[in-house]
């Protein structure tokens, strides 16, 4: 399959879209899940057009788990999360929605299930108050 550059993340990068970002560098960004699975679901893409893990360069690569460390730091830190999970999904079959590559980062607590993928938005306003928490969290 061939990248599609009307794909949600890539309007995105282009600011087709809105987002509520987390951060940004030359080579990534980061912004804030608008249907969470938890409370401070992040996700991370790089700049590079790649639909999945196989199609990123191993720089390109490299900055993204770069960016995705330093948020996953920041969204533990925020959310006051005990654990935070990493999940990075290739092909349709793998459970990918989106066929920009993408890094989810999803804060969990013992207990509490996680809400259902792509089921319901978030609203705005705690969209975007979670993000200034994570923000402020940056180091």
């Amino acid at each position: 399959m061939a990248y599609d550059t009307g794909n949600v993340f890539a309007k995105i990068l282009r600011g087709e879209m809105p987002c509520h970002k987390v951060f940004e560098d030359e080579s990534t960004l980061a912004f804030m899940d608008i249907m969470p699975q938890a409370e401070g679901h992040t996700l991370v893409v790089p700049k590079a057009k790649a639909e999945d893990l196989f199609d990123l360069t191993p720089d390109a690569l490299a900055a993204t788990i770069a960016t995705t460390q330093k948020i996953a730091r920041a969204v533990k830190k925020a959310t006051e999360a005990p654990g935070i999970m990493i999940a990075q999904l290739n092909g349709a079959d793998a459970g990918q929605t989106v066929f920009h590559i993408h890094f989810h980062i999803i804060p969990r607590w013992s207990g509490i299930d996680l809400r259902l993928h792509a089921r319901g938005m978030e609203a705005p306003e705690k969209l975007a108050a979670m993000a200034e928490k994570i923000r402020a969290a940056i180091a």
